[in-house]
């Protein structure tokens, strides 16, 4: 390479886009200088002769900040290790700044030991760094006679840490802008701390600052003294490389030709270069500091490889747009010579091909020439990053489609007559069928009905129609019947098809079973017999399993508020009188499903209560009673109190019932100790338990439903939770949980931070169920959806209908253009089902410690009079820099932060 010092243009575009990314040389030595641990801060840190191991250093981690950077720069030789170390957050010294910069230049060639015998005296480094040192005299890039003025007292010149204003010399001067710093050291800086820049240095922190590559630190200084660390002088380097024309070593940057298993191929001088990758092979992109979760390199991509003997060290995708250009046309022959005929409008035309173009159909498949028909339209895609313009690839847009193929149902469409199927190669392809399609499971014809989604089938089509599918597995079916009997150990199931003989059908582990006005049935629920066993349809899966039962037909009647006329506990028949006297005898066996005021009644247990007059809510079939419950309480609606006649009526239903009560019953009302009548209201949903006697009103329960967050969960169901700043404890094992999605929980399953709803009657919570909580930053709002960053980094849009509910400084509003670009919100369902997003309180701070026990961070206080300066932190609280997620542990002393809060909780933690 030639050291281009006489190109100010190519000089200008280095320092701008490096620098500008790099050198924000900020407080404490440097912007990023935070971003080191503990650990990193040794002193001992000293670039050798040890080459850096294959994989990153031992104390570069995946996910550290520069491990790009690093990482790049090792395996290209210009970063070299001390004994597997590179210590990042070391103070970089002045032999170490040289040496780096005389290898990222590429001048190491230009290294003469026997001129390093006349470095000054004053100038002492190490052995290893004299000729480097003597090279940058050379070039200009240090200044003898400003060297000779520099303290040596206290450590020699070489181990000496390079200070921001020295770093920002070498750096002016290696892109031959001395002259025009220099120009301008007769102008103030303009930075608070100006007279602490030396006369001579002016001009260079002047140069850099309005070419954007420096900046000032907190209180408009510069701080010339500072030091800058190890990582950053490596991140400034690395960047550099795309804006310079120097050929690094083991490195490459073409255009991807081929992608295989364990191998990128790259086009590079018109040379293809092949290159083994592995599951540990790092890949980044130009615009992102983060190692990529997953390869994302595509064919005829631009693309930086750094490796060796044909492994791939370090991948990075320099520019993600594919180099092809591509013309529409008509397929007209195949011609020899690898060529093709094609019409382009209604001009004839050739393109070439060779064993690398790639050919396929419309679906994304791979097919071989012969497979594309005439007039097919098709599409040839050329690259552009070489003089021949080779064929990539030829595409068939439409055409003929003759195939066989296997694969899994993706969507049946009989509107359009279309069945979408994911194939062996994972592409997704379509196609029309007609009403010859044959579907075969074995040696039994299915209906297209049956074709269900998900289903594996192997598949023919014939001039793109579909011919055929056959089923690998079966598929789920249902078949109706009566049911007979259900066996001993509630495996198998007996039923009579209709119109057939009987069949017996293996039981799936815990089949869901679905009768009309019983929740939550249970095989036990089940009438069998041979002759009037309930109808039945049964849902069979591909195992021949029966997964479900659904009861149809079955004449069960209700009857509420019959009265006991007696009870015989020998023979287990209940005679009662309806609402109209009309006498009713039942028989109660094992079956049947009991309810009075007991978490787990028993026949026993009802028995006692049967006694002449006692009310009862039936269900039955015939002369059998499924289900018998006490009247002990009833539910629904508040509609009138008179405090006169003493008497409370609740709409229950269609019936408005009314109890009489002597004394005043106890009222209970969630989060409010001391209720009486006064606090309830006509329309209230309320539950009025009766006296032992069912003849009085005992207590007025007022149901309720709260959103809560979870403090805690101890092991005898008790849970602590909070509302706001207020906390509250009650048990739920009495409860129905179930989770974001619907499904049933266990008290276990409940975690710190969970936002939940509970449905209360009076203070005992019925039913508790966990709500989706979504912590983020909205990036974009209209009047229908929210787009949402969320804390993981994804991006998620989100439509909203129905009502819709912005808590912001205090205020709820009802619209969602309430929301603004950059808010941090919480989003859930309110308990009325609303959409609701609260809006979290922003401020800016200066950290101070943090509290690991009270899990709490202290601020540094505006006055002494402050008396807002510990926050507690919320459950999983984001802590981050930019897209680089931290640790609540790494922050700092004085760093500067924004906190978001909720309810004066932290829930997110933004470094500057």
């Amino acid at each position: 390479m030639t050291f281009k010092y006489n190109n100010p243009s190519h000089s200008k575009k280095v320092v701008s886009a490096v620098l500008a990314g790099m050198m924000a040389l900020s407080a404490g030595g440097a912007a990023m200088a935070a971003e080191s641990t503990e650990a990193e801060q040794s002193q001992t840190a000293a670039v050798s002769n040890t080459t850096a191991p294959a994989g990153l250093f031992s104390d570069i981690k995946v996910g550290y900040w520069a491990e790009k950077h690093v990482y790049k720069l090792a395996n290209q030789g210009i970063l070299l290790g001390n004994n597997g170390l590179f210590r990042p957050g070391d103070a970089v010294t002045q032999q170490e700044a040289v040496t780096m910069a005389i290898r990222f230049m590429n001048q190491e060639g230009q290294l003469n030991d026997s001129t390093a015998t006349a470095l000054p005296t004053n100038m002492e480094v190490g052995n290893y760094f004299k000729p480097y040192v003597a090279l940058a005299l050379q070039l200009g890039l240090i200044d003898k006679t400003e060297e000779a003025t520099v303290d040596v007292s206290k450590t020699t010149w070489g181990q000496k840490p390079a200070s921001r204003e020295w770093i920002t010399k070498l750096l002016i001067r290696s892109l031959n802008k001395e002259a025009e710093a220099k120009a301008q050291n007769s102008q103030s800086t303009g930075f608070a701390d100006d007279a602490s820049i030396s006369t001579d240095g002016k001009g260079y922190v002047n140069l850099a600052v309005s070419l954007e590559l420096a900046k000032g630190v907190e209180g408009n200084k510069f701080n010339p003294t500072g030091s800058v660390t190890r990582a950053q002088l490596a991140t400034f380097f690395s960047r550099g490389e795309a804006l310079t024309d120097t050929a690094y070593l083991n490195t490459y940057t073409g255009y991807v030709t081929g992608l295989k298993d364990g191998q990128i191929s790259l086009l590079v001088d018109g040379k293809v270069t092949n290159f083994t990758v592995n599951s540990s092979t790092p890949y980044f992109t130009k615009d992102s500091e983060t190692r990529a979760t997953e390869p994302n390199v595509q064919l005829y991509t631009k693309v930086q490889v750094v490796g060796s003997a044909g492994n791939a060290a370090y991948v990075e995708v320099i520019d993600a747009t594919p180099q092809v250009e591509s013309v529409e046309g008509t397929f007209a022959r195949s011609l020899s010579g690898n060529k093709i005929g094609i019409f382009v409008g209604e001009n004839y035309e050739t393109y070439g091909y060779d064993e690398a173009t790639a050919f396929i159909d419309q679906n994304g498949n791979a097919i071989k020439l012969t497979d594309i028909t005439a007039d097919s339209i098709i599409e040839v895609q050329r690259e552009t990053f070489s003089a021949d313009k080779k064929t990539v690839a030829i595409r068939v847009k439409s055409g003929i489609v003759n195939k066989s193929d296997s694969g899994v149902i993706a969507e049946v469409s009989t509107t359009g007559k279309t069945i979408k199927f994911t194939n062996a190669a994972g592409t997704t392809e379509q196609f029309t069928y007609g009403d010859n399609l044959i579907i075969r499971y074995q040696d039994r014809i299915l209906s297209l009905a049956e074709l269900k989604a998900g289903s594996t089938v192997k598949y023919t089509v014939k001039d793109s129609v579909l011919q055929s599918i056959e089923l690998s597995q079966g598929v789920e079916q249902s078949v109706r019947g009566t049911l007979v009997e259900i066996g001993g150990n509630q495996s198998t199931l007996t039923f009579k098809r209709e119109g057939g003989s009987l069949e017996a059908k293996l039981l799936a582990e815990n089949p869901e079973v679905v009768i009309n006005g019983i929740q939550d049935a249970s095989l036990s629920d089940l009438i069998t017999d041979a002759t009037n066993g309930d109808q039945v349809e049964l849902t069979l899966n591909g195992e021949d399993r029966v997964t479900r039962i659904q009861v149809i037909g079955r004449q069960m009647e209700p009857m509420n508020g019959a009265s006991v006329v007696s009870y015989n506990s020998k023979t287990k028949v209940l005679t009662v009188l309806d609402s109209n006297k009309k006498p009713f005898v039942f028989t109660l066996d094992d079956k049947t499903k009991l309810d009075y005021n007991t978490t787990k009644p028993t026949l026993a247990g009802l028995e006692s209560l049967l006694n002449e007059g006692r009310k009862l809510d039936l269900t039955y079939v015939g002369t059998r009673a499924l289900s018998v419950k006490v009247i002990y309480k009833y539910e629904g609606t508040l509609s009138g109190m008179d405090t006169n006649k003493k008497t409370i009526s609740v709409l229950s239903g269609n019936q408005t019932i009314t109890v009489p009560y002597s004394t005043v019953p106890a009222v209970e009302i969630y989060n409010k100790s001391g209720a009486s009548l006064s606090d309830l209201k006509i329309g209230d949903k309320v539950t009025v338990t009766l006296g032992s006697n069912q003849d009085y009103v005992q207590k007025v329960s007022l149901n309720t439903v709260a959103q809560l967050e979870v403090v805690s969960v101890e092991t005898n169901g008790r849970v602590r939770v909070k509302s706001d700043s207020l906390t509250s404890q009650f048990y739920v094992d009495q409860a129905v949980l179930t989770g974001e999605s619907g499904q049933s929980i266990t008290a276990s399953q409940l975690t710190a931070g969970n936002l939940i709803n509970v449905t209360f009657e009076g203070t005992t919570p019925k039913a508790v169920q966990v709500v989706k909580r979504t912590l983020a930053e909205v990036t974009s709002v209209d009047a229908t959806s929210v787009t949402l960053k969320l804390f993981n980094g994804q991006s998620e849009t989100v439509p909203v209908s129905g009502a819709v509910k912005v808590i912001k400084s205090g205020s709820t509003l009802t619209t969602l253009n309430s929301l603004t670009v950059g808010d941090r919100v919480e989003m859930t369902k309110d308990t009325d089902n609303s959409t609701r997003f609260r809006v979290m309180t922003i401020m800016s701070k200066q950290f101070w410690s943090y509290d690991a026990v009270g899990n709490q961070i202290l601020v540094k206080r505006e006055s002494t009079s402050d008396t807002n300066y510990r926050f507690a932190l919320g459950t999983g609280v984001f802590v981050h820099q930019g897209d680089n997620t931290l640790s609540v542990q790494s922050l700092k002393d004085n760093d500067n932060i924004v906190l978001y809060l909720l309810n004066n909780v932290i829930m997110e933690i933004q470094k500057q």
